[in-house]
């Protein structure tokens, strides 16, 4: 058959069509889009460009110079199936932000041999019809929309990871060790416009607030010097609390100049989020007649005495522990974000007459109205004596009581069981075991050969079984004890405080503050993050870096490479000995094997390389 003479019949000037060319030219277009819209087609396409298509990516150009951050894009490629979710984020969001032109796309021929093996047939004239509107529908129609498909797939794919980092990262972030109850004075350091310092009670209540210049000269140095003695005396202050923002480390060796006394702890605090918190409306609310430079300080400091209370006041996003947070699914972000907030909360437990409605929000079983009312009970009732008395708070009903009650502490409460995390639908129980061995609750709570004596069998009902009955005897052997890890203190190194000090081969102290999938950042102490890319994160092969380090964790590193152009510095773990953490971690894992239990933690005694730690011996 020849398709020019059978398309001439076709003809129509007054639709348009004027020639056979022209009806061939439609009919091309009609097979076109059946070939886009057959489903084995399209099924055969996915498939081909899962497994073959490639990332490519290049600089627009005379971009050069303004998208210099993304000089390791400016010509790349890369598969598809292997691509992680970290590059694909960053091409993602150098095409969004004006400087990459990116493609995905797999080896044409090869994929217009999958569609003329399922199209074409035959080598006629009709057929070579057929094969340019296999052609023109690959690129035309095809090609863009399995480029559609496999951008938003991998997109999802890289979202998932990256939140999956961010949950692990803020986790280890919000469980890190608190400080504790201490009188703080906290520091927001400043050049230009000076240091703002709060005092904090033990509660974290603001007492005094000052403004002080001991970067600017003699005079303000002398000023800020008998200043800070006179508050740290008047204030009985336990410890100094300073931002490691700008001026952080100027600011950090005045202080370590001065003569304090030898009882009073220093302690750089990562400020990441504290100007979010200080310009908020919780912020505001709680400080209304005060700038933000004094609310910065005021969390600064709360933050080292207990950084999940702080922490949970702030769009966890401004925390600074992900990777691309703004550029993944903001819906399921938050969500997952909400739900580790919610589990941390919950596993360490909220002592009801002190904490701020922000945590209160986040126990099972309440929310913003109901912790809301808690506070308000609170402040016109006085502290609350019994988690009975939860039951008083207007709209909190038996339902929320259940859920909440067992993750709230009354630390002075009238029944010791309120201090733990014992249920007081659980209290009965406790009460007989008491009853049963002829002595008090407090008692059972303190002495262990008590506990042991107890016959968990005899307490056994439809309603509690012995697993239950087992936590509960746990529990009353540590009350209410902070699950979280011991605070242990920090220090850079001295004479490293921007990043021209830094030199390829030092080894420096530094403090990990996220990790991603392709790498950890770590504070050296120079107000820019080194990389420890994941192949230099340990001697072994590492495929999750999750083995071998966590958020806030102290590491000693070795400098690779400054790059002050674009302000980078890399860094590595390897050959540098085990951190504290782990030490800890293998002495008593050696222990449980051989005694069978769990050992109280060893106390760490640092020398002046804050890494060269010794285990001392346990206490007899």
């Amino acid at each position: 058959m020849d398709p020019m003479a059978e398309a001439s019949a076709f003809i129509n000037p007054e639709k348009g069509v004027d020639s056979a060319e022209d009806v061939l030219a439609g009919a091309r277009d009609i097979i076109a889009e059946w070939i886009n819209e057959d489903q084995t087609a399209r099924a055969r396409m996915r498939d081909f460009y899962s497994s073959k298509a490639v990332f490519k990516s290049k600089i627009i150009p005379e971009k050069e110079a303004e998208g210099i951050k993304y000089r390791d894009y400016f010509e790349w490629e890369e598969p598809v199936n292997t691509a992680p979710s970290h590059r694909i984020l960053a091409m993602r969001r150098g095409e969004k932000e004006g400087f990459l032109i990116l493609r995905v796309l797999p080896p044409e021929d090869e994929a217009l041999d999958i569609l003329y093996s399922h199209f074409v047939k035959g080598e006629g004239l009709s057929s070579q019809q057929v094969k340019m509107s296999v052609q023109d529908s690959y690129k035309r129609l095809l090609s863009p929309s399995m480029e559609t498909e496999i951008r938003l797939a991998t997109k999802k794919r890289a979202d998932e990871e990256a939140i999956r980092i961010f949950v692990e990262n803020l986790r280890q972030l919000l469980l890190a060790p608190p400080l504790g109850e201490k009188k703080v004075l906290a520091i927001d350091p400043g050049f230009r416009t000076g240091c703002k310092v709060v005092c904090l009670d033990r509660q974290g209540k603001m007492l005094h607030t000052e403004t002080i210049y001991p970067l600017q000269s003699e005079k303000g140095a002398a000023d800020a010097s008998s200043k800070i003695l006179e508050m740290c005396k008047r204030f009985g202050i336990e410890a100094i609390a300073v931002g490691n923002g700008t001026a952080g480390r100027e600011t950090e060796a005045f202080i370590r100049g001065l003569n304090l006394a030898k009882n009073i702890q220093m302690v750089m605090v990562n400020e990441s989020g504290a100007s979010v918190y200080s310009a908020s409306e919780v912020a505001r609310e709680e400080f209304p007649d005060q700038d933000v430079t004094v609310r910065g300080a005021v969390s600064i400091g709360r933050r080292l005495m207990d950084p999940l209370a702080e922490m949970v006041k702030i769009d966890p996003k401004s925390i600074g522990v992900g990777q691309y947070q703004h550029d993944v699914d903001q819906g399921a972000l938050k969500g997952s974000l909400d739900d580790v907030v919610v589990s941390c909360v919950n596993r360490v437990g909220v002592e009801i007459n002190t904490s701020s409605k922000q945590l209160l929000t986040y126990v099972s079983g309440l929310g913003p109205q109901l912790a809301k009312g808690i506070v308000e009970y609170r402040n016109e009732h006085g502290p609350f004596r019994s988690k009975e008395e939860l039951k008083q708070v207007s709209r909190l009903g038996p339902k929320a009581f259940e859920q909440a009650a067992g993750f709230l502490r009354i630390r002075d409460g009238e029944n010791p069981l309120d201090r733990s995390a014992v249920h007081p639908e659980s209290y009965p129980i406790v009460d007989s075991m008491a009853r049963d061995l002829g002595c008090s609750v407090l008692d059972l709570m303190g002495e262990e050969n008590l506990r042991k004596k107890i016959d968990l069998r005899q307490y056994v009902s439809e309603k509690v079984g012995i697993p239950t009955l087992n936590d509960i005897l746990s529990e009353l052997s540590k009350p209410g004890r902070d699950p979280r890890e011991q605070f242990e203190t920090f220090r850079f190194a001295d004479g490293v405080e921007k990043i021209e000090d830094v030199k390829p081969g030092m080894k420096l102290p530094g403090i990990v503050t996220n990790i991603t999938a392709f790498g950890v950042f770590v504070d050296i102490g120079v107000h820019q993050d080194g990389l420890v890319h994941i192949s230099e994160a340990s001697n072994r092969f590492v495929k999750n870096l999750a083995e071998v380090v966590k958020v806030h964790q102290k590491v000693l590193v070795t400098v690779l490479e400054v790059d002050l152009e674009r302000r980078r510095i890399s860094l590595s773990m390897k050959n540098n000995p085990p951190q504290p953490d782990f030490v800890l971690k293998k002495e008593e894992k050696k222990r449980e094997d051989k005694k069978g239990e769990r050992p109280q933690r060893k106390k760490i005694t640092f020398t002046n390389n804050p890494f060269e730690a010794a285990l001392s011996k346990r206490d007899q």
